[in-house]
């Protein structure tokens, strides 16, 4: 299955940061970053990279990695001085070179999220983790962007990837699923007193077998067969060098037997 045409994101950055800035996608936004801290805050590692359409958004404040940073897709002022720009599916990394990989949205809003994902897992060294947020198409959400996608007005111009369609993604990429989680209930409607009066709706969806809020988490470890992957390096025992007898020793011991 082929993905849709999406307008450049450079074209599509205002529209997109205009409704991450209304009263609903604050809303979102909060509830999705409060399920992320959960995720990130268990691991461990020397880096981190957030690929993200949105150089505002920092989903990584809870990590305990030493360092982590971001690739955006445009230089805008007052950008912090950890911003890559670059595209998200050309990934300027060195291969196997981060722990944590951070994708937010980044997959909805792309023409190739599949190579995206790709570039994820190539810098991710064994071991490493990758999480993938993005919009959850088995949700209210994802109902209204049936009626609304063809309009081309963000965030319904994404993609909303399936977990099915991600899971065998991640099958490809020789990366092991760990977790999925989602949240956020709610009917999108941008006006707060619609929310509010279709509220009821919220718990039906949470009781509902499977995953139905609006966004999607997946947590996702890159293993290679015959390996046990770490989550850090405190508490490893430190191994002991064993002495090896050189050759030369080897044969002075082996001279002393057949003289006796």
């Amino acid at each position: 299955m082929s993905f849709h045409k999406q307008q450049p994101l450079a074209l599509l950055l205002p529209e997109l940061k205009a409704w991450f800035d209304s009263e609903l996608g604050q809303e979102f936004l909060a509830a999705e970053k409060q399920q992320v801290d959960r995720v990130v805050s268990t691991l461990f590692g020397m880096h981190l990279v957030q690929l993200s359409v949105d150089c505002r958004i920092q989903m990584y404040q809870e990590s305990p990695v030493t360092h982590c940073f971001s690739v955006v897709p445009t230089l805008e002022l007052g950008l912090a001085d950890n911003n890559v720009i670059a595209n998200n599916a050309e990934v300027p990394l060195a291969h196997e070179s981060v722990d944590v990989v951070l994708l937010h949205h980044a997959l909805d809003f792309t023409d190739s999220p599949h190579q995206v994902l790709r570039e994820a897992s190539r810098v991710l060294r064994p071991g490493g983790h990758v999480i993938i947020v993005g919009f959850n198409p088995v949700s209210y959400w994802g109902l209204a962007r049936l009626a609304k996608r063809n309009t081309g007005i963000a965030p319904w111009s994404g993609h909303f990837i399936s977990h099915r369609r991600l899971s065998d993604w991640l099958k490809l990429l020789e990366l092991t699923e760990l977790k999925h989680i989602s949240g956020y209930h709610r009917v999108p409607f941008e006006k707060v007193k619609w929310r509010n009066r279709l509220a009821f709706l919220d718990g039906f969806a949470d009781r509902l077998p499977g995953h139905h809020g609006a966004f999607s988490i997946l947590l996702a470890r890159k293993d290679i067969a015959g390996m046990t992957p770490l989550r850090s390096g405190w508490g490893l025992r430190r191994l002991i060098s064993l002495p090896v007898a050189e050759s030369t020793a080897r044969g002075s011991l082996r001279k002393n037997r057949e003289h006796r």
